[in-house]
């Protein structure tokens, strides 16, 4: 029987991402999202180049009796998760003091909330089975100082960081996925159009790559995954320069 995997925010981006390539493996899958249409779409392409089994599941995660639905998903027994990917998330102006602050607990809510629960709602099954992977995907401006988005981000690497370590032993490896910029339509959904982050394009990564990196990360039991050279060794200089000199750095592009 082939092995399920459950992704969030799965109808664009980085998440029709992992599902193009945990399909092409052969994984069955269960996409999610609250655009239908889009997941009915990826869902239809999917099945006829690889032949896996889809289930689409249309919700808005931060709605609490469409959230149980999923976590109810995961934690049933007859239809084991072998694998969960958190990355649904929407990014803000990083202007805090001008959100509304009603945008800023969804945003909280949605990056810290939404994969807390699921985690949790995974995470029995997967103990019970003494194996499972859980990706979440952050950002490197968990590293950063970057407003509340950076700081809903460093809660996911720290939280993955100390749940590798807790749950390894028992066959459950978790892992924060780190990307730099990456060409997806986060930004445009984020309010700023193309071409106008003011971000230089050596800094831009792949979607694909970013992917295929951060699964063989998770395969090696890895807590963190930081794709590409040029992005681990920025964040190997974090650790070193004034938080100042971070802060403005990190305040390019959204």
């Amino acid at each position: 029987m082939a092995k399920t995997a459950v992704i969030t925010g799965a109808s664009s981006g980085l998440g029709a991402e992992y599902a193009r390539q945990l399909a092409a493996r052969g994984a069955d899958l269960v996409l999610v999202a609250r655009d239908r249409e889009a997941l009915d779409g990826l869902a239809r392409d999917l099945v006829a180049r690889h032949h896996v089994g889809v289930e689409v599941m249309a919700l808005d995660l931060l709605k609490p009796r469409q959230r149980a639905k999923l976590e109810r998903r995961l934690a049933d027994h007859e239809h084991p998760v072998e694998m969960l990917v958190n990355n649904a998330g929407f990014g803000l102006p990083l202007a805090f003091e001008r959100n509304s602050v009603e945008d800023e607990v969804r945003h909280l809510d949605l990056h810290v909330e939404v994969p807390l629960r699921l985690s949790h709602a995974a995470l029995g099954p997967m103990l019970e089975r003494g194996h499972g992977r859980i990706l979440n995907v952050a950002s490197v401006a968990g590293f950063t100082p970057r407003s509340t988005y950076g700081a809903c981000k460093g809660w996911l690497i720290s939280f993955s960081r100390w749940a590798n370590v807790e749950y390894e032993k028992r066959g459950v490896t978790v892992t924060a996925v780190c990307p730099g910029f990456t060409h997806t339509n986060f930004h445009e959904r984020a309010g700023l159009p193309p071409g106008q982050e003011g971000v230089p394009d050596w800094m831009w990564l792949d979607a694909t790559t970013v992917v295929s990196e951060s699964l063989r990360d998770a395969a090696r039991g890895r807590a963190v995954s930081i794709p590409s050279t040029k992005y681990k060794m920025l964040v190997a200089l974090t650790r070193f320069a004034p938080s100042a000199l971070v802060a403005r750095a990190a305040a390019t592009g959204r």
